[in-house]
């Protein structure tokens, strides 16, 4: 028998995952009675327009534009508003009351994940995100609790679906990054402006919050290196199906050791990187998300399911509501974020990665030499190296300042997979290839990973 108080919990914002969330609570209140031991009181739903269509139809008596009220008289606040304010001030004001909360706001959180969580810990409440990273898929918890007794060593994840909707797309069927876009566009996973997805924006701020949950460590937003899929091209995708590879955009978090001095850092970086058709990660296709965790005891595990949508989404927002209702109802305060460690955040430079260098060269004596004499240069050294039939332009080519004279100027193509360096020296090698007089072009610079 159930004797705890009602548990009130108050919804900001009614969009598809809050609608989802809504319903849920009203139409499963006993279910999750059973499992808490105290029943959930939807007090109320915070909206900027009451009279706004919803995907759920709701009781029009929940609706309000005083979130103000609604959070002061809350035990457990839900923020699914999105953006950075007014959200931030609101979820302030309820962990200030004492209230925990829960959000699924990852730009929030990778901006202003520190000051939220001291502010928790200040009151003893608790912030839950376990919707702000991968949806529906349970990553942040294991992170958190399940793995706290190991030491998580790399993070490698598809954390957009969008991007890799567009991917999957162009590697499927063929078509252009463009037509792929608009695809995604119709059928609903691409925004309006899919800025934040293309652009890498929204993968780097979901690198952001598992690298400084996994490290132990604040990794600020502007300290993840950041590339999005607008270069990708359909030949780039053809060439890595041809090689048994595929493009996929990639959130990389990992601890990164000097094997001079043995001092410890970390790395968060996101972007479109080749891995073999073989890794668990090839096989995630759609607008599905996967994120592969390796930890020194554990070994591989891998995480996979749906990255987005309303009832999905809404399903990490219950479970995380769910813990909140237990803890009050057991008793005990927050627990605060961990950023002992308090490694140093690297520069890109400093990662150990391999390139695949796909190469426009002149079809004459020694060329290949002189490209492997600037590789060397670099130290870097090639692992593989492949070259297409000869072509012939039909006209003089410029390579920087450096022209190649005749009438015709022959050229071939050259890919080139290196072994892995340093990604500065990895760069200033691909800088020299584009000055030398021997390129022409320098096509296609992709990075290998997943091996």
């Amino acid at each position: 028998m159930i004797e705890y108080r009602n548990l009130r919990v108050a919804l900001l914002g009614a969009g598809s995952v809050g609608s989802q969330v809504a319903r849920l609570l009203l139409e499963q209140g006993d279910e999750f009675a059973s499992r808490v031991g105290a029943r959930l009181e939807l007090v109320g739903i915070a909206v900027r327009d009451v009279d706004a269509p919803r995907d759920v139809d709701l009781p029009r008596e929940l609706f309000t534009t005083d979130a103000t009220s609604l959070i002061l008289g809350a035990d457990i606040v839900v923020e699914l508003m999105g953006g950075i304010e007014p959200a931030r001030g609101y979820v302030l004001e309820a962990l200030n009351s004492g209230a925990d909360v829960i959000t699924a706001n990852k730009a929030l959180l990778a901006t202003h994940g520190p000051e939220l969580f001291e502010a928790a810990e200040q009151v003893g409440a608790q912030l839950y995100y376990e919707a702000a990273v991968a949806g529906a898929i349970p990553i942040i918890r294991p992170l958190r609790d399940s793995l706290a007794g190991d030491t998580v060593s790399r993070i490698l994840g598809i954390v957009n679906g969008t991007t890799n909707f567009i991917l999957d797309r162009m590697d499927a069927t063929g078509e252009t990054l463009a037509d792929a876009l608009a695809t995604a566009t119709h059928r609903g996973y691409a925004e309006a402006d899919p800025t934040a997805d293309i652009g890498g924006y929204d993968a780097a701020q979901k690198a952001a919050i598992l690298a400084s949950l996994a490290f132990h460590t604040t990794v600020p937003l502007e300290q993840v290196y950041r590339e999005g899929i607008t270069a990708i091209t359909r030949e780039q995708v053809e060439s890595a199906r041809e090689a048994g590879s595929v493009i996929k955009l990639l959130a990389i978090c990992e601890r990164l050791t000097d094997p001079e001095t043995g001092e410890e850092g970390v790395s968060a970086r996101v972007y479109p990187a080749l891995i073999s058709r073989e890794h668990p990660l090839a096989a995630v296709r759609g607008a599905h998300n996967a994120v592969f965790v390796q930890a020194e005891a554990a070994g591989d595990l891998m995480f996979y399911g749906a990255g987005a949508g309303g009832v999905e989404t809404a399903s990490a927002v219950l479970g995380d509501v769910v813990s909140a209702a237990r803890r009050h109802v057991v008793g005990g305060p927050g627990v605060a974020e961990s950023t002992h460690a308090g490694l140093p955040v690297l520069d890109i430079g400093r990662v150990v990665t391999r390139y695949q260098i796909t190469l426009s060269v002149a079809d004459q004596p020694g060329v290949l030499a002189k490209v492997a004499r600037i590789l060397s240069d670099g130290g870097v050294s090639v692992e593989t190296v492949q070259q297409s039939v000869p072509s012939s332009t039909g006209a003089v080519v410029i390579s920087g300042n450096h022209p190649i004279h005749g009438a015709a100027a022959p050229t071939a193509t050259l890919v080139i997979g290196t072994h892995e360096a340093e990604e500065a020296a990895l760069a200033a090698t691909v800088e020299a290839l584009a000055a030398s007089d021997v390129v022409t072009a320098v096509s296609s610079v992709l990075r290998v990973e997943g091996s």
